[in-house]
C-alpha cells in the first residue's frame, strides 16, 4: 500500500480513483463503512481505491493546546486502510494553506487537480473548507459541476447510538475497554518505541517495556490487562500501568507494560500494546514490598481477564 503526500499530484496509475475522504481517527465502525463503500465502488468500477486523511488533525491545528486525543497514529491508520483493501493513503498536511482553502478551491485544487478523483465517499457529517463552508451537499453539488461522483454514507449505530470517535474516547477515559473495542472492532492500541526507564521494576522482579504516550488519548490512569504485539508478530499477555507512577518521585507519565513469561531485550524496538480490561486505578504505596504484593495480585487478575476473553 502506498502513502502519498496530499500536496502533490498522485502517480498516474492512481489517478481516476474512488476516494474515501475524512479524518478517520480510530478507523472505527463508522469509518470502516465509509472506506468500505469507497473500496467496493472502486473494485466494481475497476479503479484505484484511495483513502485521504488529515495530519495533524484539524482540531490540533486550530487548538494547539488541546489535550492529547488521538486514537491512532498515521502508521496505524495506513496498516488498517491497507488491510481493508485500499491501494493508497493520501495525507493532507493540515496547515494554514489548507485551512485557508474554500470548499470549492479544495475540490478544484486537491480532489480534481492533484488526485483526479472519479468518485468521493464521505460520512454524512463530513465538513471541509475554510470556516467549514463545505458539507456533503456542497460536495455533491461541486462534484456534479466538476464531473465526478459524490456519495455520503449514513452514520453507523451500535447499541442504539451512533458510533463516533468521541464516544470511544469517553469510554476509554472511563476505563471501559470493552465498549471501545466494540466500537473500534479491535482493542484500543498504543504503539511506540520501547525506551529505557529507571529500571526499578527490574529490581523487584517486574521489568517493564516503557512507551511514551505522545499524542495518544490518555485512557483512565490505572492498571490494565494487556496484550503486546512484538515486531516479529508474537502476541504476549501482560499487565500494564498507564499513568504518572505515584509511588515514584518525580511523577512521570508513561505506559509501562510487564509481559508475562518474557525476558528479552526490547529496547529501541516498536511494539503495540492492546488494552483489554481495566483492573484498578493507580495508587501510591508506602513501600516497595507493598507495591510488589499489589503487582502480584494485579498480574493474577490480568491473567484471569485475558484467559477468559
Amino acid at each position: 500500500m502506498e502513502r502519498l503526500e496530499g500536496g502533490s499530484a498522485v502517480p498516474a496509475h492512481l489517478r481516476g480513483g474512488v476516494v474515501a475522504l475524512g479524518n478517520f481517527d480510530g478507523f472505527h465502525l463508522g469509518h470502516q463503512a465509509v472506506v468500505g463503500r469507497a473500496i467496493t465502488r472502486a473494485r466494481a468500477e475497476r479503479r484505484p481505491a484511495l483513502v485521504a486523511t488529515f495530519d495533524p488533525h484539524p482540531v490540533r491545528y486550530f487548538r494547539p493546546d488541546a489535550p492529547p486525543f488521538r486514537l491512532t497514529t498515521l502508521e496505524q491508520r495506513q496498516r488498517l486502510f491497507g488491510t481493508a483493501g485500499a491501494d493508497a493513503m493520501i495525507v493532507f498536511h493540515f496547515d494554514a494553506a489548507l485551512a485557508g482553502l474554500t470548499a470549492e478551491a479544495f475540490v478544484e485544487e486537491r480532489l480534481v487537480g492533484l488526485i483526479g478523483a472519479a468518485g468521493v465517499v464521505t460520512g454524512e457529517d463530513f465538513t471541509f473548507g475554510r470556516g467549514r463552508g463545505g458539507n456533503a451537499q456542497v460536495l455533491a453539488d461541486l462534484a456534479q459541476r466538476h464531473g465526478f461522483s459524490a456519495e455520503a454514507v449514513a452514520p453507523v449505530t451500535l447499541e442504539g447510538d451512533p458510533v463516533s470517535s468521541s464516544r470511544i474516547r469517553s469510554a476509554l477515559q472511563q476505563g471501559d475497554c470493552a465498549t471501545a473495542a466494540r466500537l473500534l472492532t479491535r482493542p484500543f492500541t498504543i504503539e511506540g518505541v520501547v525506551q529505557h526507564g529507571d529500571k526499578v521494576g527490574r529490581t523487584i522482579g517486574y521489568p517493564t517495556a516503557n512507551i511514551a504516550l505522545d499524542r495518544y488519548l490518555r485512557p483512565r490512569y490505572g492498571i490494565y490487562a494487556v496484550r503486546a504485539r512484538l515486531p516479529d508478530g508474537r502476541l504476549i499477555y501482560g499487565a500494564a500501568n498507564l499513568g504518572i507512577r505515584p509511588s515514584f518521585d518525580p511523577p512521570k507519565e508513561l505506559l509501562e507494560a510487564y509481559l508475562f513469561d518474557f525476558d528479552e531485550d526490547l529496547y529501541g524496538q516498536t511494539i503495540e500494546v492492546e488494552f483489554h480490561a481495566f483492573i484498578r486505578p493507580e495508587a501510591k504505596f508506602d513501600s516497595l514490598d507493598a507495591l510488589t504484593a499489589q503487582m502480584d495480585a494485579d498480574c493474577v487478575e490480568a491473567r484471569l481477564r485475558l484467559n477468559s476473553a
